[in-house]
């Protein structure tokens, strides 16, 4: 039974690639929506898509149709090609399909008709991928049944990079081995993968025969060394950079403007700083250069008249800003309004009352100096973030990335502009963290972020963000929600690559994985248990229910039968009472020997028995009807006939003496109940 199941999901997953293939559909749901409404046959669900002349498909897809998915829509294969070539045309047929309205439509949405046959052959389902590795990107199309070794190999010819130094990051089922199959992956249509090299540092261009890309725009490795500081800098640049941002990079870094700084290597040719470094005759892959601040007798002087009001700029500074043009500043900068020196707007403002108003500066700011490609920065408290994070349901949960902000290290422009700011670690966090920032420049705003992790992450958090000193950020904090307490998984510091930073970022995501997996078991179950505790319950309510009608039902019988027979009761009492009352107003029974005519009469009851009394001659037809009323026959209910001729004394007029009844001597009557 179990094999029958098995064979039976196959087959409707082949009838589904082969469905998406020939129609085109990417949505999964959609695809299988309009099978189930065919009862999944395959013909009258494509028929029902793409109409066809008549009203048939054609079961044989060519293999040139196939390829045609790999090579365009207007080129073949070069086998293909050739045999093309060589063969003869074939003879017209009433049969062949026409040809196409138009040459670029896609091979995917191509089904020529055949009239005599009704089984379709499976097509090779494609999968788009989107790779991403460095500042490159590269599109692959592939066959679900290809491997992951063989895109490792493709991505080897076009990337420059050895297969096995490559590690395909961005699957949704985790890592993966070179010899899974991508159709057991299930994966939709289009896809996004990371490739990351740990071992083979920023400047893996060294290859002589690098792509064309990179013979156009170079990364260089620039180890800056820092005199004064006596500290080097490794940074790697792209070769569209030009000299004069290589030099603002570096006033961030040391603190030394534009204008004052000293440089030592580079070459004779590099006079100009708006020279990109391609073209400036560097050393490439690497070149060594030296700074330091430039002193002369003004020095001190216009390092203090940097951080004043711009109308306080005295003539002699005019001068100085003449000569800073050689120097590669602008004027922005001279009036510290560019992105480095004193003058720079701060990130959020200090003490700020409204944590949400705090946010949108911040983002604003950071938007303005790092451009708008940067992580989505949740707007609201660090309470709101959490519960936005860790108190959904668990499919819904994610980890919440805490950046933390500090203008006063000079590793925060660096960090920002080259690592924060990538294209594929905004894309990474915005799929799987919720981002929260803040800005501890000031100490009035690193203390309140030191309450509110105390408050919402214990002393620990708070105790960790103090040990850190201002070099070592900006910090970026990893932090996942747990059931007791939540958990700091990662601190990731400001002297990271982009490599390093998304292998931390995946880590922590796959052990926040495994803790999503386990708590979406255990909700699941905890659901299933509810769902069969308010079924229980419901059941348990609906049997109350229906006993509590049931009593209610039988309560009402027995106080309906109590009511009646209250009623008769009460008939009873009331029948006895006028029997009794009757009984005592009539006349005395007269002798026999009575001197007045006497009228002997015999009243059978409906029970066979006797009632005798001798009555008056005179008496009235109401006594005699009264006498019968006071055994328990009232003449209401009875009437009082003769036997012959039959006669119904109760229709007589009361007021009749026996005698004018013709009840006298003696008469035999019986009772009869009336109808």
């Amino acid at each position: 039974m179990a094999s029958d199941t098995s064979a039976s999901n196959m087959d409707r997953e082949m009838i589904l690639a082969d469905f998406q293939a020939c129609t085109g559909i990417d949505n999964i749901a959609e695809a299988i929506a309009l099978l189930e409404l065919n009862n999944w046959d395959l013909v009258a669900a494509i028929n029902g898509v793409i109409p066809q002349e008549n009203g048939i498909l054609q079961s044989n897809f060519s293999s040139e149709a196939s390829q045609a998915n790999l090579f365009g829509p207007h080129s073949q294969p070069p086998a293909a090609a050739a045999a093309a070539a060589a063969a003869p045309p074939p003879p017209p047929s009433s049969s062949s399909p026409p040809p196409s309205s138009s040459s670029s439509s896609s091979s995917s949405a191509f089904c020529p008709v055949l009239p005599t046959r009704h089984i379709i052959e499976r097509q090779p389902r494609m999968l788009n991928f989107r790779v991403e590795y460095r500042q490159r990107t590269v599109e692959v199309v592939l066959e679900e049944a290809s491997t992951v070794g063989e895109m490792k190999q493709i991505l080897e010819a076009e990337l420059q990079v050895p297969a096995s130094k490559m590690q395909l990051k961005g699957w949704k089922s985790g890592d993966v081995s070179d010899s899974t199959v991508l159709r057991s992956l299930h994966l939709p249509k289009n896809n996004s993968l990371y490739v990351l090299t740990p071992d083979i540092a920023p400047t893996a261009s060294t290859s002589q025969n690098s792509s064309l890309q990179e013979s156009l725009n170079p990364n260089f490795l620039l180890v800056i060394s820092h005199r004064e500081a006596q500290r080097d800098y490794s940074l790697n640049f792209p070769g569209s950079r030009t000299i004069q941002e290589v030099k603002r990079n570096i006033s961030d870094l040391t603190n030394i403007p534009v204008r004052h700084q000293q440089w030592e290597g580079w070459p004779a040719s590099a006079t100009d700083d708006s020279v990109t470094l391609a073209a400036s005759g560097i050393s490439y892959p690497c070149h060594h250069l030296s700074v330091c601040r430039r002193f002369s007798p003004a020095n001190t002087r216009e390092q203090f008249e940097e951080c004043t009001d711009v109308h306080m700029v005295s003539d002699s500074e005019g001068d100085d800003f003449e000569d800073a043009s050689e120097f590669g500043v602008d004027e922005a900068e001279m009036f510290g309004m560019g992105t480095s020196g004193c003058r720079k707007s701060p990130m959020m403002p200090e003490n700020t009352e409204n944590e949400g108003d705090a946010l949108l500066h911040f983002t604003a700011e950071f938007s303005t100096r790092y451009g708008d490609c940067h992580p989505v920065f949740f707007i609201g408290s660090l309470e709101a973030a959490s519960q936005e994070a860790f108190y959904g349901k668990a499919r819904d949960r994610k980890l919440l990335a805490i950046y933390l902000h500090n203008d006063e290290s000079v590793l925060t422009n660096v960090f920002c502009s080259q690592m924060l700011c990538a294209e594929s670690i905004v894309s990474y966090l915005s799929q799987n963290f919720i981002t929260w920032a803040w800005d501890v420049s000031k100490e009035a705003n690193k203390a309140r972020l030191l309450t509110m992790c105390t408050r919402h992450f214990g002393s620990v958090v708070a105790q960790t963000i103090r040990t850190y000193k201002t070099d070592q950020f900006p910090l970026l904090l990893i932090v996942m929600g747990k059931r007791a307490s939540n958990e700091v998984l990662n601190v990731i510091q400001g002297n990271t690559t982009v490599d390093e930073l998304m292998m931390r970022l995946m880590g922590a995501m796959e052990i926040f994985t495994a803790q999503q997996q386990e708590d979406i078991k255990d909700e699941d179950e905890r659901e299933a248990r509810e769902m069969v505790k308010r079924e229980q319950d419901e059941a348990y309510r609906l049997s109350l229910e229906a006993d509590r009608k049931k009593r209610e039902a039988q309560e009402r019988e027995e106080a309906e039968q109590v009511r009646l027979q209250q009623i008769q009761k009460e008939q009873e009492e009331e029948r006895e009472a006028i029997r009794l009352s009757l009984e005592q107003a009539l006349p005395p029974e007269p002798e026999e020997d009575s001197s007045e005519p006497v009228s002997k009469l015999r009243i059978r009851t409906p029970s066979g028995e006797f009632l005798e009394r001798r009555f008056l001659g005179s008496c009235k037809l109401q006594v005699l009807f009264d006498f019968v009323a006071s055994k328990g026959y009232p003449w209401d209910e009875f009437k009082l006939l003769t036997t012959f001729p039959r006669r119904n004394i109760t229709q007589l007029d009361p007021a009749w003496t026996l005698l004018e009844a013709k009840l006298f001597p003696q008469e035999t009557l019986f009772l009869e109940a009336k109808e």
